[in-house]
């Protein structure tokens, strides 16, 4: 059997990680990325950095200068390869940045999933398929639960949401914004190549996935830009909701391990929510705090009244199925040794 694993965005938060962890497990790791994030979001977003990082640590690493709409060269590498996983974690990542460019994201994030979905049917329909999905497939529909204001955070009013949100939950009558739609039409692609031809795939529906390699910019990488804005002491723009919206945090090695543990036991067709949960869920308020707890710098911000369309009030992920599923899997990253890691990291690489 084949002992490589193909990881798409590796050089990107999720990608590397994964790289690197796998890595350690003993596979050989081949990765694609194109630095197409510096492309959407600007400099700040570049990944080079990482790609070097990647090919400096990772023993028998090898990089593919490739674009995943490039159908032809998509299909090309995965049947020359035939992989024994493959990681699909490349995306356009920013709902503002999907409205300017529509055409570009719906290909790369629908379009780019069908091209590796149908590379691995032909080439290795046995090697698990593990699909990077998010939890803006959901749409705004969250924001109709019944809600509780607390003095730093909304919560869910409803016990149903005890745990936060499950898999069952709907995700269509609801505005997603263009990258939430692009995601959702690769999300139920994944799972239909699952479905339909019997393929190991594995949709992870991400909340804020977070960790020190991470390329933050406002427009995608919440705690990562946040810790960035109190360390060169930016102001950082809170967008409605009285900065009291809430997300779920989760450790990109935590999300690596998730992976392996699916690559070791692959089911066929299967959802996942993959967060923090709500132990590590933290609102815009409560992450200027512990920001400011451990760098020792006051956050300056401002507040405008108009939230991003489609944005969650609050969304923490029901991480039931996946313990059901997976018994050996857990979070081991808490949310403020998750914070002290980014700001260990943006300290290394602003002072380089």
């Amino acid at each position: 059997m084949s002992q490589v694993v193909l990881v798409t965005g590796s050089s990107g938060l999720i990608g590397s990680e994964v790289c690197l962890f796998f890595g350690r497990h003993g596979l050989t790791v081949h990765g694609i990325d194109n630095n197409q994030r510096a492309v959407f979001l600007g400099e700040a977003g570049d990944t080079r950095w990482n790609q070097q990082r990647l090919e400096r640590e990772l023993r028998g690493f090898v990089h593919h200068e490739l674009d995943i709409r490039d159908r032809a060269g998509v299909l090309e590498l995965v049947a020359r390869l035939r992989p024994a996983c493959i990681i699909h974690a490349a995306a356009q990542p920013s709902h503002d940045r999907a409205a300017a460019i529509p055409f570009d994201d719906f290909d790369t994030n629908a379009t780019g999933t069908l091209n590796l979905l149908e590379a691995a049917r032909r080439a290795c329909p046995e090697s698990p398929f593990i699909h990077m999905s998010t939890n803006k497939v959901y749409g705004d529909a969250p924001n109709a639960l019944p809600l509780r204001e607390l003095e730093m955070r909304w919560d869910f009013a409803d016990r149903a949401q005890a745990h936060g949100i499950a898999e069952d939950f709907p995700v269509d009558q609801t505005m997603h914004s263009l990258f939430g739609a692009s995601k959702l039409a690769g999300d139920v692609m994944a799972q239909e190549y699952g479905r339909y031809f019997g393929l190991p795939t594995c949709v992870l529906r991400g909340g804020c996935l977070t960790g020190p390699n991470h390329s933050g910019v406002e427009l995608h990488g919440f705690l990562s830009y946040l810790v960035r804005c109190n360390l060169e002491e930016r102001e950082y723009h809170v967008l409605g909701f009285k900065g009291k919206q809430v997300r779920d945090n989760i450790h990109s090695e935590d999300v690596a391990r998730f992976m392996y543990a699916f690559f070791q036991a692959p089911r066929v067709g299967e959802v996942y929510n993959l967060g923090g949960g709500r132990e590590h869920a933290c609102s815009i308020l409560e992450a200027f705090a512990l920001a400011e707890k451990i760098t020792g710098k006051p956050m300056r911000h401002t507040y405008v009244d108009t939230p991003r369309a489609g944005d969650h009030i609050c969304y923490y992920s029901d991480l039931r199925k996946m313990q059901a599923h997976y018994p050996g899997w857990s979070i081991t990253k808490s949310l403020e040794q998750t914070v002290a890691e980014i700001v260990e990291s943006w300290h290394r690489r602003l002072d380089a």
